[in-house]
């Protein structure tokens, strides 16, 4: 499983913004934007479409703990008013995204395809899918891969045994990076100048007590990890979860994606996730590399 608990994205890693002005016109049907004749407001930038960036906004609204929302519910969470999130929730309803029954909006499986093109282009999930079915039935516990996108890690396969989370997790899942496992071995991956920018951009809050928030400790934290080759999380992103993970790299040896195994903290210790576990998932990790260089064109 993964770690972590979703939340909406926080504004400094893709959540959308409200844009720049009109050049003193009043935002259109109800919309919410700059105050007319704001002189210190930032240059249009002509190629940024915000109606699509506020359209997106409203489907990433929902989420796994968030599959109904009222109109109230889904203007709050994309800072639009009443009148643009319902122009926008209805425009979804006829495109047959979203569906309705006159109080709350959800989603429809139709949402599905806006990911599609990426997952299907994509070899590793189907290059992983089976090592990773063969490693949950040896050591019975859940195991998932993910990429970094911005500040959070992405699910893109996942083999679960058992739920041991409050939060399902799925495919698409997204939790923080900084309190994931597979996330401080993605962020190892990065260049000291990306580890930078990241550490001063991202927003880091503490869903445990043993969460480490500070940007400093997260920076040895992750050069660690760097060195060792993988990471542990001990109920950092939800208590009486503990997870490890592992880096997947391409054939010039950047990591590309990472591989984890997490399980209750009552059935494995942190010692015995390394001698039980870590050997394990870094061989699968081994199989996967080998199997993602046989099918990608060099």
């Amino acid at each position: 499983m993964a770690d972590g608990q979703p939340s909406l994205d926080p504004p400094a890693d893709g959540q959308p913004s409200l844009g720049p002005p009109r050049n003193g016109q009043p935002a259109p049907d109800g919309e919410e934007g700059p105050a007319a004749g704001n002189s210190t407001a930032p240059a249009r930038d002509s190629d940024f479409v915000q109606s699509l960036d506020r359209g997106l906004a409203v489907i990433k609204a929902f989420g796994p703990d968030r599959e109904r929302l009222s109109l109230s519910e889904v203007a709050r969470a994309t800072g639009l008013t009443r009148a643009a999130a319902r122009r926008f929730l209805l425009t979804l309803v006829r495109l047959g995204y979203v569906r309705s029954d006159g109080r709350e909006f959800s989603l429809r499986p139709k949402v599905l395809e806006l990911g599609y093109a990426y997952l299907s282009g994509l070899a590793l999930p189907d290059v992983a899918e089976p090592h990773l079915e063969e490693l949950a039935a040896r050591l019975h516990e859940s195991s998932s891969i993910s990429v970094l996108d911005g500040h959070h890690i992405v699910y893109v396969a996942r083999v679960a045994t058992k739920r041991i989370m409050t939060v399902a997790i799925s495919v698409g899942t997204r939790f923080p990076a900084y309190a994931a496992s597979m996330g401080r071995v993605l962020l190892a991956g990065l260049s000291e100048e990306e580890l930078d920018k990241y550490l001063a951009e991202a927003t880091f809050e503490a869903f445990t007590a043993h969460t480490v928030t500070d940007p400093d400790r997260l920076r040895e934290i992750v050069r660690e990890v760097a060195e060792q080759g993988y990471s542990i999380v001990d109920q950092e992103l939800e208590e009486g979860l503990r997870a490890i993970a592992a880096p997947i790299r391409d054939s010039s040896g950047a990591v590309t994606a990472a591989i984890n195994v997490s399980a209750h903290a009552s059935r494995h210790s942190p010692d015995a996730m390394l001698t039980q576990i870590l050997p394990a998932l870094r061989h699968t990790a081994a199989q996967i590399e080998a199997d993602l260089r046989a099918v990608t064109p060099a």
